[in-house]
């Protein structure tokens, strides 16, 4: 199988390149588009996946419900349902788009493009990738932390999902 290929990107979303994911992945010069989708149930919990001990990026973590690469040219929309889909196998189409925003660490730099949505289960999650999925409160999350359980990238996701809802 082909090496997967990703869209670099300037500040403003621009396009100014294509590298495979070997190069992106552990150059944080790079910096690629990525959706996440944040999926609630209707008591307001959010569901985290708990990433397969086989990922290169944050194994064993918990992390957003979903988030995957876009495909070079692929809309964010039609993005984030393919991935929300591969990942979890929900087929939705009402997603709502949140904000977007730059996440950088040591290992890569991603442009994020956040929605949600919300989906009580049942959920068959992708077993190559994820290792457990489960719903939780937001305060248990917040009470998470900086403890090494949840992933660096959702850590960044969480603090700005908190400020977004606290200032719409």
């Amino acid at each position: 199988m082909p090496e997967e290929m990703l869209e670099i990107v300037d500040t403003e979303g621009r396009t100014v390149g294509l590298a495979p994911r070997s190069e992106v992945h552990g150059n944080p010069t790079l910096m690629h588009k990525v959706v996440h989708v944040l999926v609630f149930n209707t008591r307001g919990e959010l569901l985290l996946q708990k990433r397969s001990m086989e990922k290169d990026v944050a194994p064993g973590k918990w992390d957003t419900s979903v988030g995957g690469h876009l495909s070079p040219g692929e809309d964010l929309a039609a993005g984030a349902l393919r991935e929300m889909e591969e990942e979890l196998g929900i087929v939705s189409d009402t997603l709502e788009f949140l904000y977007s925003y730059i996440h950088t660490n040591p290992f890569e730099t991603e442009m994020v493009f956040t929605h949600a949505g919300i989906h009580n289960g049942p959920f068959f999650f992708n077993r190559e990738e994820i290792d457990e999925v489960r719903f939780w409160p937001l305060e248990e999350i917040m009470q998470c932390r900086g403890k090494g359980i949840l992933s660096d990238n959702f850590e960044s996701e969480i603090t700005r999902y908190r400020s977004h809802r606290d200032n719409s």
